[in-house]
């Protein structure tokens, strides 16, 4: 399709594709423009290991591989424009020079930037996000001299975070608006199974209210007020509540959005093909529809490892993979949660185990398998992969 490959981003979206696109033997020069100064490194591992062990980053591929599988990684390098009719990218560098890189065949990958904190307190010393390597360095450095945490927000990134925390010997406190932890990814029911995780861990998780404001002294965080007046105290506050696409730099391209009902970011086909020709998007800012035109922007680890193989069949015109199962996981104290399959948190949900910590559960949308959630329940959770792949009555499972 092009003679020339350019991946705009520098996170695990890039690193797959040309990974796969060189070991499918596609010769053509390929560049990564990252407008981070490390090399593709894991994301995951940053409000895990990255805050509990002084771990270094996890690199996705050692600078050697990228060398010799002559792929040209630019750090420092950030998009600020992209002209399809011309087919270049504008680069701005560090030191604000910007210059023209034309493409073939062109990229989107760039992921999400996190939300802050929106309210008053949001830019106070000791209040942190965790999206960037830096972030997570930022975090651990002051982790050793607070006694406690608050943690906004119970998805997978907060309850992650409280988990790193606690491990640490902080006193730790989440506040969540939704009536359980993961209420909006996976439902209440499962909520409640991940909230007596954290309890149990010593976690004090309030649910049900949010946070107003936060306080500070000295221009330093001390303190997090909730909208039901109850005034925490605390060292750090870790601030959770998602991401989001930046995608200004598309803007005065032809390139078409999603529309926010369907969860923004760069709209695509099923095959990631944007509006524009020979242009793809790949991972979280990506918004792939799918095979009945219904669009998802899906921010999962193994979401984008799957469309980085579809995206490189499509550029050199290989056969598609064979259709696998969605497949998501976070790792909370000596656990793994783990969810297959495309689950809403409405659907209904059938508790098959359950010994007080480590739990199974089956969802069903109009009497249909929809996804499995475990935790502690590797082996059994696996097994109905196959049943994930076409249509199963939940009364098949459940006998």
């Amino acid at each position: 399709m092009s003679d020339s490959v350019v991946i705009v981003g520098g996170g695990l979206g890039a690193s797959r594709l040309a990974e796969n696109l060189r070991g499918n033997q596609f010769a053509a020069p390929i560049t990564i423009l990252s407008a981070e100064e490390y090399l593709p490194y894991d994301r995951p591992p940053l409000s895990k290991v990255t805050l509990t062990d002084d771990a270094a980053r996890v690199d996705l591929k050692p600078a050697e591989f990228y060398i010799d599988a002559d792929i040209d990684v630019r750090l420092g390098a950030r998009v600020v424009s992209v002209d399809t009719a011309d087919r270049h990218v504008v680069v701005e560098t560090l030191d604000g020079e910007r210059s023209p890189v034309p493409y073939g065949t062109l990229v989107l990958a760039t992921g999400l930037r996190p939300r802050t904190f929106p309210g008053e307190g949001g830019d106070l010393a000791g209040v942190h996000v965790i999206r960037t390597f830096d972030d997570a360095v930022a975090l651990r450095e002051e982790i050793g001299g607070a006694r406690t945490a608050v943690v906004i927000g119970a998805g997978f990134i907060g309850c992650e975070a409280a988990a790193s925390l606690i491990k640490r010997g902080l006193d730790v406190s989440v506040v969540e608006p939704a009536p359980t932890p993961l209420a909006a990814a996976l439902g209440p029911v499962i909520g409640q199974f991940v909230a007596r995780l954290h309890t149990e861990a010593g976690v004090k998780m309030t649910t049900g209210v949010g946070v107003t404001r936060l306080l500070g002294t000295d221009g330093r965080v001390s303190a997090a007020e909730l909208d039901d007046g109850t005034v925490l105290e605390t060292d750090l506050v870790v601030v959770g509540i998602g991401g989001y696409p930046d995608l200004t730099y598309l803007d005065g391209s032809d390139i078409e959005l999603a529309d926010r009902a369907t969860g923004g970011g760069i709209a695509c086909d099923h095959l990631g093909h944007t509006s524009a020709p020979n242009v793809f998007a790949i991972g979280d800012a990506a918004n792939w529809a799918d095979a009945h035109g219904d669009r998802h922007r899906v921010e999962h680890w193994n979401h984008t490892v799957e469309q980085a193989v579809t995206v490189a069949a499509e550029i050199e015109e290989h056969a598609l993979p064979a259709p696998t199962v969605p497949y998501f996981w976070s790792d909370q104290y000596d656990l793994k949660v783990q969810l297959l399959g495309s689950p809403r948190p409405d659907d209904e949900v059938h508790v098959v185990d359950d010994d007080g910590r480590k739990f199974l559960a089956y969802y069903s949308r109009d009497g249909i398998l929809t996804g499995v959630v475990g935790a502690g329940r590797v082996g059994k959770l696996m097994k109905t992969r196959p049943h994930l792949l076409t249509e199963t009555p939940i009364a098949d499972l459940l006998g």
